[in-house]
């Protein structure tokens, strides 16, 4: 029949579903825990051999023949932290959102901590930490300056420069000034300013006092020494990352750093020339560090991994259009950098008041961009009344099953018609056992004369999936969800359930088996909901639709407390839903019967084939 057809299509779907999952637990999860390893023994590696990049000798992009900064001698050993800001004279940084300083050898960006977010949960655990110091663990930093022209031989700033400032403390609001003379007649200048939040306006100028005119290129890179020991996840993007004008968004992984072809020798990757508009930098899950070039001239974008002994170090630069300095002439350059959390709010509003160009797609929203987008500022804007997101996801579920409550209803009358002609439809079954086409025709033809979709039923679970995922991206990807709280023994909604209903059975299997309440309750819940409909008759249906639940209550005891409440509230909702719709409709509900029917031991029946002319016999056994 075509009730089963129905029945076949939301199997398929439901099995896309659980393999995508099922990806994501039998394959991304191990493969981060061992990515994690790698990253963890290449760091290990790096602190017993010591720091083989140069301390302080960045790549800095330019054409053949630029003139590169100078490179410091080799470290010796890797320094803690705190000794390699102890070797440079530094400004504090000082604003509402970050701490660090800026060190003056250099000019670099290279210590950036963010006060209003921590490790884990607990309120005294360490602050995150973004950017670190040369010479130290986990390098990773931004800088900014000029390469000459080919064949133009001039004392530029590099990264043993030291610069003077005038001021010891920069803040929110208060900029300040670094300055430097080559000697030769040029004198540069950095103003840099940073607004309350993580975004620091960096204006380069170069004074020529000198009596030949001068050509220099501005640029400006994001640095990371080694990978970060958390990546590998498939539903976003953590690694290089811009938006290149009309090129568009580039997305690059390490490992597809790693892979590009030499730009020299020991550097792979990937330039793209006449850039206008956008920005270039490295992004983690929640965090990011951006150099957004001057959005009204053009440049040329560049990722490139360098391998520095065992270990890569990982670049995003951009290197602008050439200005030439005539004598007595002043030239500035305009940039950007962003260096924090990626909260949607910051990075919205600074890609609409600061026109940097698809600024909002550092935070990876995912294919279904035009739902996800949406969908959290619905969550958003709830939240912002009701003070948890938690109560904010149960309310847009509500809210979805009342916008798609018409759908439902039409879906389920549907049902009630096919179940009406289902004698006419067993009857043309069996006038037509032997021309399934003919068989197909009758059926369609039926369906036609009645006005019945026999593809009804399948809406409402097609529906739910773009929803799902979306859902599912906002919860992984948005700092919003970050340690967010719901109610009782959850404390982080972007975290699976940490309780585990193993560790209350002395059986040692906690090690491997991690299923907590919430993923027990949705599994109660979708087995509910299947047990609403008649049972499939096809005994391998039968049994997949029985363990189904069991399954995913396997499957999500992994996933975000969030994402599991949600499927548990929306199967909840889905079975009321349901059964009002039924008996409005005159459906039988299934459920209680199915219920019986497990418990129940139904007698064997044999069926004696009658004598010609004799009736039927049914003997019972």
């Amino acid at each position: 029949m075509m009730k089963e057809d129905n029945r076949n299509l939301l199997l398929a779907i439901t099995l896309s579903v659980v393999v995508l999952l099922g990806w994501q637990f039998f394959y991304a999860v191990p493969q981060m825990d061992k990515q994690k390893q790698v990253a963890q023994q290449t760091q290990q590696t790096q602190q017993a051999q010591g720091q083989s990049t140069p301390a302080g000798s960045p790549s800095v992009p330019g054409q053949p023949g630029a003139v590169l900064p100078a490179a410091l001698p080799a470290t010796p050993a890797v320094e803690t932290r705190e000794q390699a800001l102890a070797r440079s004279p530094r400004i504090k940084i000082d604003t509402p959102k970050i701490a660090g300083s800026i060190s003056l050898t250099g000019a670099r960006v290279d210590d950036v901590s963010l006060k209003a977010y921590r490790e884990t949960v607990d309120p005294n655990s360490p602050i995150i930490v973004l950017l670190s110091p040369l010479g130290g663990p986990n390098a990773y930093y931004s800088d900014f300056g000029w390469v000459a022209a080919p064949g133009t031989n001039v004392p530029l700033p590099n990264a043993t420069t030291v610069w003077s400032a005038d001021a010891q403390v920069l803040r929110a609001g208060t900029p300040l000034t670094l300055s430097w003379d080559n000697g030769q007649g040029l004198l540069f200048k950095r103003a840099i300013s940073v607004d309350d939040n993580a975004m620091f306006t960096i204006r380069d100028e170069v004074e020529n006092k000198g009596g030949a005119p001068v050509s220099l290129f501005p640029y400006g890179q994001v640095v990371r020494h080694g990978r970060p020991t958390t990546l590998g996840y498939y539903v976003l993007h953590e690694g290089l990352i811009g938006y290149l004008g009309d090129h568009g968004l580039q997305e690059f992984t390490y490992d597809h750093v790693d892979k590009e072809p030499l730009l020299s020798p020991g550097t792979n990757g990937r330039v793209w020339k006449d850039a206008l508009g956008g920005f270039v930098g490295i992004t983690d899950k929640y965090w990011a560090a951006s150099v957004v070039p001057d959005q009204a001239r053009k440049y040329e974008g560049r990722f490139s991994s360098v391998q520095t002994g065992s270990a890569r170090t990982y670049q995003a630069d951009f290197l602008a259009e050439a200005v030439t300095i005539a004598p007595g002439a002043t030239v500035a350059s305009n940039s950007k950098l962003f260096a924090g959390a990626k909260e949607v709010a910051a990075v919205n509003g600074y890609e609409r008041n600061l026109g940097i160009k698809r600024f909002d797609l550092l935070i990876d929203w995912g294919w279904f961009y035009f739902i996800t987008k949406p969908m959290f500022f619905l969550l958003d804007w709830i939240y912002k009344h009701v003070g948890n997101f938690g109560v904010a996801i149960l309310i847009v579920t509500l809210l979805l099953k009342g916008v798609f409550f018409p759908l439902a209803s039409k879906s389920y009358a549907s049902m009630a018609k096919m179940k009406a002609v289902q004698p006419e439809m067993v009857a043309i079954r069996e006038r037509y056992a032997d021309d399934k086409m003919k068989q197909q025709q009758a059926l369609m033809e039926l369906y036609k004369t009645q006005k019945i979709n026999p593809l009804a039923g399948c809406w409402p679970v097609l529906v739910q999936i773009p929803v799902f995922f979306a859902l599912y991206k906002i919860l992984f990807i948005t700092i919003e969800m970050r340690h967010a709280p719901f109610f009782g023994w959850i404390h982080d909604l972007a975290a699976p359930d940490p309780t585990n209903v193993f560790g209350w059975l002395p059986l040692g299997l906690t090690a491997f088996l991690h299923i907590g309440i919430w993923p027990i309750i949705m599994g109660i819940t979708m087995f509910v909901q299947m047990k609403m409909n008649p049972e499939p008759p096809d005994p391998v249906q039968k049994m997949m639709f029985t363990w189904m639940p069991v399954f995913f209550t396997f499957l999500l005891g992994s996933f975000p407390a969030g994402l599991v409440i949600y499927w548990s509230w929306n199967n909840l909702l889905s079975v009321t839903q349901q059964g009002f719709i039924m008996r409005k409709h005159g459906v039988k509900i299934e459920l209680f019967d199915n219920l019986k029917g497990m418990f129940s031991k139904k007698p064997a029946t044999t069926e004696v084939v009658p004598a010609p002319g004799k009736p039927a016999n049914t003997n019972k056994k």
